[in-house]
């Protein structure tokens, strides 16, 4: 399959039901948000692991589709087998490894080769035996939801609790925590916990996808289809209690297409004429894709609650606008 030849961009819509879409480790893992305006946000690494985690399903976790940065795995060890499969592991300096330039192009082109990941978002491959860095044609920007949105930090009870404080030795067996909870009141045995959530969210992701970028990490047509199908599906995969009911909306795709194969590679309008959108809070009447809510609604708790309209008239001529899955 040949590398990709057309330049893009993508506008990402999904939402958030009664759920935590990405949680701030920085703010109690409330959802993220912007604080001076209250807009929600949800990071690029999220999207990416979702991204990821639906190519492993989807692929078997098979070359030439693995996923590299999977959960609990050390990294350097498929660097190790990179040079391993192409000639050996690099000599040792001291107590560093020594990849001259030509032996780290192969590791770093067998990688790309293996790895969906790395030939999509790119890799740091110089952290132990070193094969280079790669620089992902796929990017993704922190999304952001379209209106503001009401974190929520609610209590809970939990009918069960871990709390016995019990010492590990040599002596513990299930009988001593058997005894420990008979000695209990009825009531220690209960525990509070939290649960944060917004009670509804419409979110818009931003994406770019280089054809330049593609050719050096070989980043293919049946990649690309791939890639919009992840996004389409990639929350059927992630089902959890804290995360509500998240869905992608919709997807839209604006493929450049040049009068000459370099224009089509290099592009025919910047990407913040093709991904600024119209809303009922930045109005923007030059905008290609408008987001608004329906009449008298304030509060949206649904995505029913939004008018969405694709103005064909502001597109530029030398972009094709495409919805992978829209009617699938």
């Amino acid at each position: 399959m040949s590398t990709i030849q057309n330049r893009y961009e993508f506008l990402l819509l999904f939402d958030c039901e009664r759920g935590n879409p990405n949680g701030d480790p920085d703010a109690g893992n409330l959802p993220r948000m912007d604080p001076q305006d209250g807009h929600g946000l949800v990071s690029d690494v999220a999207i990416k692991r979702r991204i990821r985690n639906y190519v492993q399903a989807a692929r078997g976790n098979q070359p030439a589709y693995a996923i590299f940065v999977q959960h609990g795995s050390a990294l350097n060890k498929e660097i190790a087998r990179a040079h391993e499969k192409t000639g050996g592991m690099p000599p040792v300096n001291g107590k560093k490894f020594v990849s001259n330039t030509a032996k780290a192009t192969a590791a770093r082109e067998w990688m790309c080769g293996q790895f969906f990941d790395i030939r999509t978002f790119g890799a740091v491959l110089s952290t132990g035996p070193n094969a280079g860095q790669v620089r992902g044609p796929v990017q993704i920007a922190f999304s952001r939801s379209i209106h503001p949105i009401l974190p929520l930090d609610l209590g809970i009870t939990r009918q069960a609790t871990t709390d016995d404080k019990i010492e590990a030795s040599n002596s513990v067996t299930s009988a001593t925590y058997e005894q420990w909870e008979a000695d209990q009141p009825e009531d220690k045995l209960r525990t509070m916990g939290r649960k944060t959530l917004i009670p509804y969210g419409l979110y818009a992701a931003k994406g770019f996808v280089s054809a330049n970028l593609a050719e050096q990490t070989k980043f293919s047509e049946d990649d690309l289809t791939l890639l919009w199908q992840a996004l389409g599906g990639m929350f059927d995969h992630d089902r959890s209690a804290s995360k509500g009911m998240m869905n992608t909306r919709r997807l839209f795709v604006f493929k450049h297409v040049g009068d000459t194969p370099e224009k089509s590679k290099l592009g025919v309008a910047h990407a913040h004429r093709l991904l600024d959108i119209d809303t009922d809070v930045l109005p923007n009447d030059k905008a290609i894709v408008s987001i608004r809510l329906a009449d008298g609604v304030k509060h949206p708790r649904s995505f029913t609650q939004y008018n969405i309209e694709v103005r064909e008239a502001n597109k530029p001529e030398s972009i094709k606008i495409i919805e992978p899955g829209k009617d699938e």
